[in-house]
């Protein structure tokens, strides 16, 4: 099952990858955007580089406003005018959901976004960064449980065996 992050954006004021990339190493966190992003271009899976590790991300798509509302009247009074929106599409991954979360907070932080979670009421900057630690944590846990193997218990031979 897909979740969307949608970002309510002034097109005017979509950043460039540089500019992006500047607002999220400001936030203070090991996120690094792919080398060849490009803001308006890019659709589909744009992978980062969390904490060091390549191939957490999401689904981006850079849409018109009136495409993502179509007359929804939540939507369009959480838009409040903004024309263009960022949609970040994640399945269950806890670290895709934290680079959703970075780059979210980065959009509000620096280039006056509004973020709805799949239309509900926007969260403040500051609740959405509180966020990122513990999701974070529980993307070590669920590595940890993704990557726990069987363990292989060797048999011991028979005590009559042993001389």
């Amino acid at each position: 099952m897909s979740n969307v992050q949608y970002a309510f954006i002034s097109r005017s004021r979509v950043p460039n990858r540089s500019e992006l990339q500047s607002s999220i190493d400001a936030l203070g966190f090991d996120l690094k955007l792919h080398p060849e992003h490009t803001p308006f271009e890019d659709s589909g899976f744009l992978p980062f580089t969390l904490n060091g590790e390549e191939g957490p991300g999401f689904e981006i798509q850079y849409v018109p406003t009136s495409e993502v509302i179509a007359g929804d009247k939540s939507l369009q009074e959480i838009a409040a005018g903004r024309d263009h929106c960022i949609s970040m599409a994640w399945h269950g991954s806890m670290k895709d959901l934290a680079c959703v979360l970075i780059v979210s907070c980065a959009l509000i932080k620096d280039f006056e976004s509004v973020v709805s979670y799949e239309g509900d009421p926007p969260e403040p900057l500051e609740n959405l960064l509180s966020e990122i630690p513990g999701v974070l944590l529980d993307a070590q846990a669920q590595e940890a449980r993704t990557t726990n193997r069987p363990v292989h218990i060797e048999k011991k031979k028979p005590w009559w065996k042993i001389w």
